[in-house]
């Protein structure tokens, strides 16, 4: 009797274990696309999972497939780590809405900037024949150029299309954009920072996107969630990677970031929490209670399990409670900032909760506003600085504002990526946790004794400037100790002894195919901005020459006018999209070619430059004070001189002689 129950209830966990597969492989991506898409209209709608699924026909894994990938998987635990790809991060969480990677399809590669996101099960860009897909930051995949692209071919493990020829996907999100297309086999790199070599994976071909996926800046999203589509499932199955990736974004006002595929050595003081695969479709974390400047919230531990549970989704912006839990949150903080002024949102279309007269030094925010601290089902707790819960108010300076939402209805909690910044994510899915590190994550890649390729090469001591070359790869090690806790710093700079990037100069040639029509310098100065994600006001033309039909700039890009100098990322991001070739200007221009491209250090103003203001009031205090004494000179020697014209009364004086009265009237008789 006991057997047969054992084995009845272990033929319902296998039941139970191969439904929720059978799910996620077909489901939706998550709510993600909500607020982290660009241009979304209602960027603080509330989540409401699970998305849409499709109505056609459920995918499934083979037999076959299923033993290869548990051998593969088993074959990982007894070896030598493998490799992983280190990747970096682009973009700003709160500017752009979410964080893109690069990542390279076909043979030639292709190159694509997708949006990162946990919650999704399925990796696609733009195809060369999509009938209604916007314009992107990158042309479009063309198939028949990659010497190693294969359709997949329909069979009965895959939705097919009309003809039954090709496997198909399509995926609806929750603010009802949607993305449709056929899977295709192609070589995916990861770049030259990566140890990974690349490798072979199914991914989707647009040929249908609505909504936010039309109208976003980024070519398409990397999906890192459960499912058999997803990246990370197709690279541990191979037995190329450990069952494991991280992700760690930049601080508030840096951007950018890190992302690694496969395992790492996690910090000791690495705070893990259990995720269990089976509770949902989403990686969900053990949260149990919430403390606002050491104080419990007075809620259940229930309140944080309702629906989907506690979900970590890297696609969306924001955090999003149940109502009862978003109400003592609010009202928490609200008590702790009595000193701080409430005012209203930058947008009058959302009920922003909004304080000002904090001060602009993010380092200095913890001042003002409380810690957070998430507590975790094991004890453990992870703590929130004011940049994980809050975000610049957009048009009063100094003021921020609650970046923690209510779900609407929905009693499912959700962590979108305002939380984790400047924090390592481990999600570490053979073990089923996930595990959180605060650190700088702009200076992350310091930790993994990393060579960025993407840095310009060291300059001479008495060198101005340099041209940027890309050394080889370098990538070894773990994470051995946490770099400087720096929430609002900058990478180092790549000078020695320097600290800020002051100047990118480059020479581009352009060939015209119409001789007789000269380019446009205003409108191209546009385009390179908007390439290059800077303002057209930092693309200054330095020098212009024209013969018949090819042309020669010579371009700066100065630091925005606020600054004195060019962040890093941005810096980075710059030199990589010149160096790659990545700018996309109209047919019109012609093509172009990249000449030469430096990079120069900040210049030191002189020493008159740097003390002008003194050496102004330390002038007109000197004119002020010399004309004064002057003054009081002139006075004195005024009086003094009237003083002695006049003798006194009594005085003897030298006799003088009378002389007779003049008089021109001539009448001396009368």
């Amino acid at each position: 009797m006991a057997l047969n129950l054992s084995l009845r209830l272990s033929l319902a966990h296998l039941a139970y274990a191969l439904l929720i597969f059978l799910y996620c492989s077909s489901s939706s991506s998550s709510s993600s696309a909500v607020d982290l898409l660009q241009g979304s209209t209602n960027p603080r709608r509330p989540m409401i999972l699970p998305l849409y699924l499709s109505s056609s026909k459920t995918t499934s894994s083979s037999t076959s497939d299923r033993v290869v990938a548990d051998h593969n998987r088993r074959q990982l635990r007894n070896s030598p780590p493998p490799p992983n790809a280190r990747m970096r991060l682009y973009d700003d969480l709160l500017a752009n809405g979410y964080y893109t990677t690069r990542l390279w399809i076909g043979t030639p590669p292709q190159e694509f900037a997708l949006i990162v996101d946990t919650g999704s099960t399925v990796t696609y860009v733009p195809c060369s024949n999509c009938g209604h897909c916007g314009k992107h930051q990158d042309p479009r995949f063309q198939p028949e150029l990659s010497g190693t692209y294969q359709p997949m071919k329909c069979s009965v493990s895959c939705n097919c299309d009309s003809n039954d020829a090709q496997c198909t996907y399509e995926r609806r999100y929750a603010e009802m954009s949607s993305s449709s297309g056929v899977l295709g086999d192609d070589v995916l790199s990861f770049g030259n920072e990566s140890q990974l070599v690349p490798q072979r994976a199914v991914f989707g071909c647009e040929i249908k996107e609505t909504g936010d996926l039309y109208t976003q800046r980024a070519d398409g999203i990397m999906g890192l969630g459960r499912g058999r589509l997803s990246v990370m499932d197709q690279l541990v199955d191979k037995g190329v990677i450990s069952d494991s990736f991280s992700l760690c974004y930049g601080g508030m006002d840096v951007g950018g970031g890190a992302m690694i595929l496969g395992g790492i050595s996690s910090p000791p003081d690495m705070v893990f929490t259990h995720s269990d695969p089976y509770r949902s479709p989403y990686y969900n974390i053990d949260l149990k209670e919430i403390l606002v400047a050491g104080k419990k919230l007075k809620l259940k531990p229930s309140v944080f399990d309702g629906r989907h549970g506690t979900v970590l989704d890297s696609g969306t912006t924001y955090a999003y409670l149940p109502r009862e839990a978003f109400l003592a949150f609010k009202s928490a903080v609200m008590k702790e900032t009595r000193s701080l002024k409430q005012i209203h949102g930058p947008d009058p279309n959302f009920n922003d909760i909004c304080f000002s007269g904090a001060g602009r030094e993010v380092s200095k925010l913890l001042e003002v506003f409380p810690q957070v601290d998430m507590v975790f089902n094991s004890g453990k707790k992870l703590s929130l600085s004011p940049e994980n819960y809050l975000f610049r108010h957009t048009k009063v300076s100094g003021a921020y504002c609650l970046g923690i939402f209510q779900n609407g209805d929905d009693a499912t909690t959700l962590l979108g990526g305002i939380v984790v910044r400047n924090t390592l994510v481990t999600y570490d899915r053979e073990n089923d946790k996930i595990g959180f590190w605060k650190t700088n994550c702009s200076e992350l890649w310091k930790s993994l004794h990393y060579i960025d390729p993407s840095t310009p090469s060291p300059l001479p001591p008495k060198s101005q400037s340099t041209n940027v070359s890309i050394p080889p790869t370098v990538a070894s090690g773990g994470l051995p100790h946490a770099p400087a806790p720096a929430p609002d710093g900058l990478l180092h700079a790549v000078f020695p002894g320097e600290f800020q990037i002051g100047l990118i100069t480059f020479d581009m040639s352009l060939s015209i195919n119409n001789s007789y029509m000269k380019p446009n310098i205003t409108e191209l100065t546009e385009f390179i901005a908007q390439e290059l994600d800077v303002k057209a006001s930092q693309v200054h033309l330095l020098s212009f020459n024209y013969k018949s039909n090819v042309s020669l700039f010579k371009w700066a890009i100065f630091p925005d006018e606020s600054a004195d100098y060019i962040s890093n990322t941005t810096a980075m991001s710059i030199i990589q999209r010149l160096r790659g070739h990545h700018m996309r200007l109209p047919k019109k221009f012609g093509s172009y070619q990249l000449v030469e491209l430096n990079v120069k250090p900040p210049v030191k103003p002189t020493w008159w430059k740097q003390n002008y203001w003194a050496v102004a009031v330390g002038a007109l205090v000197t004119l002020v004070l010399g004309l004064s004494i002057f003054g009081a000179l002139l006075i004195w020697r005024s009086r003094h001189t009237e003083s002695s014209s006049y003798e006194p009364v009594n005085a003897a004086v030298p006799e003088q002689e009378l002389q007779p009265l003049q008089t021109s009237t001539g009448l001396d008789g009368l």
